[in-house]
């Protein structure tokens, strides 16, 4: 595994069922992956967000798997993770092709993997389906020892195929699970981490993403469940500011 203390907590303070401490403005930076994933940013604002990742500790940058070579060199020694999207933004590549793709991005160097699910799988309720695709990706993930979180994309599925969706990443031995892409509708509600946190327990960490453009925003996450906030806006939450809705 990564340089975490543990794959279900997303931080060392506070077990990952509970509001942790350190949630506020000043703790809360160790929450966030600080998230550029535009198809159109190029390698300046790539380096932009590791600086600032950087300067306000971050737990992650998270980049599209083209740009994790310069993530993981520009923040070399800083202590700031690296983590890669794959099979983004819509899930609907084969679960082999995510698995190459997972198993470069962390040769790349990526600490961390964000697997977008098959979604249609989840609509038909297909819980055989979503556990070989999860679990295709966990295995190439964990054999380079990074962190596999799960997008379940929350906006596109009813609650009972939230917790299928949730429970399959369970049992496929995945390390989180996240709300959603920020590409495909709705991103997150405290309601859906809520619903996520009770269907894995403690032991698995919640990812909070989409539409988290405040502090306020992203305290609620971490009190309804969450460990971990993907955002743009880490910046304005760090400083109890509004952020935009870019993602």
């Amino acid at each position: 595994m990564s340089n975490e203390a543990s794959p279900g907590t997303g931080t060392a303070t506070s077990p990952a069922g509970s509001p942790a401490e350190g949630s506020g403005a000043p703790g809360i930076a160790s929450f966030i992956d600080h998230t550029l994933l535009k198809p159109d940013a190029g390698e300046a604002e790539i380096l932009r967000v590791c600086a600032e990742a950087a300067e306000y500790k971050f737990k992650s940058v998270c980049v599209n798997p083209v740009w994790v070579k310069t993530v993981k060199r520009a923040l070399k020694g800083t202590g700031v993770l690296t983590c890669s999207v794959v099979g983004f933004p819509l899930g609907a590549t084969p679960s082999d092709v995510k698995a190459f793709e997972a198993r470069g991005a962390v040769l790349d160097g990526a600490d961390e993997v964000d697997m977008v699910i098959d979604i249609a799988a989840a609509r038909a309720s297909d819980r055989g389906a979503l556990v070989d695709d999860i679990k295709a990706v966990a295995e190439a993930v964990h054999a380079g020892e990074a962190i596999l979180k799960v997008i379940i994309e929350t906006a596109l599925l009813t609650d009972d195929q939230k917790v299928l969706a949730c429970e399959a990443a369970v049992e496929a031995g995945a390390d989180f699970v996240k709300t959603s892409t920020g590409f495909n509708g709705g991103g997150a509600t405290t309601a859906d981490i809520a619903l996520m946190r009770r269907t894995v327990g403690p032991d698995l960490g919640v990812k909070a993403s989409g539409g988290v453009r405040s502090l306020e925003d992203a305290q609620a996450m971490i009190a309804a469940g969450a460990t971990r906030i993907g955002a743009s806006s880490g910046i304005a939450i760090v400083k109890g500011e509004q952020g935009s809705s870019a993602y």
